[in-house]
């Protein structure tokens, strides 16, 4: 007897699809943050000023780790129709934002160590050259932030096309893209605390502010980095079992199907608003796995559902 053709059951594994303007725009970023990155180290060195020096190595670690969002976009891309990933390659995505947090954490403990340096040996500053130079990286980084700041992806795209309208107002973000992001607000950030202490020290005499805004600032990337750290990490380790769609999950087994109760349950993310679940009942009376993914249909963030029923 010839096998059943089964194209009609089949489905496509990839929940989650690059967004071709996000990535596009993260390269331009690299672009611009790269050659900012050169002017404000050269000028720091040059003008003997922590802030700005500090502003320019902290730079220098985004342009790698917004690299590294491009290259998570790019692979993303590439292996998108690979056989390998069983739920696609949107988690290659997540990786590059835990990657570059990594990179967040690590220019933070520099700014640190730098700044407690040059708190206990300070060195001379010319001050209008480094305010001009900050000044000028401020641009750049709010320019940087304008580009990523209007990319936000809105549709999730599955094959199972539901034809139902439920709406969902609990939409993750790109979690690459917000890595990017925060890389560059955390440079807009660095710049600001870099131009207050120059000024500062410029019209008070203040050279202790160099340093100490340094400080400030390499604390302020570190809670950045920490939170992507734990968004991300949350995300690869497949801890979503506290997410709205999970009590959504037993509301349906609870409210369809009375005789029936949730024996297992695992619920994890395979793109920024998809989730695929595998549901195991226990019922009294036959229950038919096919009529309970019906019912589940009407959450379209489900877009890959395992349903076992055991008949007690």
């Amino acid at each position: 007897m010839p096998a059943p053709d089964v194209s009609a059951f089949t489905h496509s594994h990839q929940f989650n699809h690059v967004d071709a303007k996000a990535e596009r725009n993260t390269r331009r970023v690299v672009y611009i943050t790269a050659a900012m990155m050169v002017v404000e180290i050269a000028g720091g060195y040059w003008l003997n000023s922590m802030a700005l020096l500090a502003d320019g190595w902290h730079m220098s670690s985004h342009a790698l780790a917004m690299g590294l969002s491009v290259m998570a976009y790019a692979l993303a891309r590439r292996y998108a129709k690979d056989g390998r990933f069983a739920f696609g390659t949107w988690k290659i995505e997540i990786l590059g934002g835990y990657s570059s947090a990594l990179l967040l954490a690590v220019v933070a403990a520099l700014m640190m160590v730098q700044s407690l340096e040059r708190l206990f040996v300070p060195a001379t500053i010319h001050y209008d050259d480094a305010i001009l130079i900050a000044v000028l990286g401020l641009g750049v980084n709010l320019l940087c932030a304008w580009l990523l700041k209007g990319e936000h992806p809105h549709a999730h795209g599955h094959a199972h096309g539901h034809d139902h309208g439920h709406g969902h107002d609990n939409h993750h973000h790109d979690v690459n893209l917000r890595a990017a992001y925060l890389h560059v607000i955390a440079d807009a950030a660095t710049s600001v605390l870099a131009i207050v202490a120059l000024v500062g020290g410029k019209l008070y005499g203040a050279a202790w502010l160099d340093p100490v805004m340094g400080i400030v600032g390499s604390i302020l990337v570190a809670r950045w980095a920490f939170g992507l750290l734990r968004e991300s990490g949350r995300i690869l380790l497949d801890a979503e079992m506290d997410q709205p769609v999970v009590d959504e999950i037993r509301e349906v087994v609870r409210d369809q199907f009375a005789t029936a109760a949730v024996s297992d349950l695992h619920v994890w993310r395979v793109g920024r608003d998809s989730y695929a679940c595998i549901l195991g009942l226990v019922a009294t009376s036959a229950i038919s796995a096919e009529e309970v993914r019906r019912q589940l249909a009407v959450h379209e963030e489900l877009v890959h559902v395992t349903v076992e029923v055991a008949v007690a």
